[in-house]
């Protein structure tokens, strides 16, 4: 294996809770993120490992963070593309879209992330008027984010198939339950998933489904050897949910365990995972890492 992996994270946060609070922080259990984290703070972390080229996330339902991220992105060279929010139950949604790609930094807009994840309706991405703003999306060549519980996955499965026209990302492998063990639904349905071929899935978040004071790579390695069997390592893209990640190891580590996951594949089937399905889902420039 090369000594040397060039990547982009195609995963990650940044917050100022001053100007968009991130009320999910507990800040008991999740005192190691109930902090302010910018772009400075994750910079030599990305470089120590390889990643000279980032795709920052949203984390509130908010399009002023978008904005602010955008803007952001016209200032850090890191910021290779945003992915935003914007309501998709708007009847507005492509002039919001449009809005968003005019103002400073606009044009790092990749793609759109709804937390499907705090929806209680296990419907909610079956509603018309929110299949209509998957389908604007979609329209204005971005791609689509989900972030999903995975007992929610059935629903992204029929939004895959029934409009397929969508570039659809899958965050953290559909979080599969790690820490209880018991993968047989989600297994069963992310095969269903990928058979769809517009859905492409992060391999990202993991340890933060596992024990988070006590997981190992071979805690993960169920999870991402089914992913390769189903998606293949032309469908799946390298993220590292940072700050999360820091609830259980941080960067460093996560990067390690990933690298022994993905050691046995060939270099062409790395470079996939590191960079260049993010480059292709994301329509991001040519950049140091192509």
């Amino acid at each position: 294996m090369p000594t040397e992996r060039r990547r982009v994270d195609a995963h990650h946060h940044v917050w100022d809770r001053a100007r968009h609070p991130q009320h999910w922080i507990d800040p008991g259990s999740m005192a190691a993120i109930d902090a302010d984290f910018g772009i400075s703070d994750l910079a030599p972390l990305a470089a120590a490992e390889g990643v000279s080229r980032a795709v920052v996330v949203e984390t509130v339902s908010s399009e002023a963070e978008t904005l602010d991220l955008l803007a952001l992105a016209a200032t850090d060279r890191l910021i290779a593309g945003v992915v935003g929010w914007v309501d998709l139950a708007a009847d507005d949604v492509a002039a919001r879209l449009a809005a968003m790609r005019r103002s400073p930094g606009g044009e790092a807009l990749v793609g759109v992330r709804h937390q499907v994840q705090g929806e209680d309706d296990p419907g909610f991405l079956d509603r018309p008027e929110v299949r209509r703003g998957v389908a604007a999306v979609a329209d204005a060549g971005l791609a689509f984010d989900v972030v999903i519980r995975h007992e929610q996955l059935p629903q992204v499965v029929r939004l895959a198939r029934e409009v397929p026209q969508v570039r659809l990302v899958l965050d953290h492998l559909g979080k599969p339950d790690l820490a209880g063990g018991d993968l047989a639904a989600w297994r069963r349905d992310l095969s269903a998933l990928a058979e769809a071929p517009n859905v492409v899935a992060k391999v990202s978040g993991l340890v933060t489904e596992a024990r988070w004071d006590g997981w190992s790579t071979a805690d993960l390695r169920p999870a991402v050897v089914h992913a390769l069997d189903t998606f293949g390592p032309g469908r799946l893209v390298f993220g590292s949910d940072w700050p999360v990640v820091n609830l259980a190891g941080g960067y460093a580590r996560w990067v390690l365990a990933y690298d022994e996951l993905t050691a046995e594949l060939t270099e062409d089937e790395r470079a996939a995972i590191d960079r260049a399905t993010a480059e292709r889902v994301y329509r991001l420039a040519a950049g140091e890492t192509a």
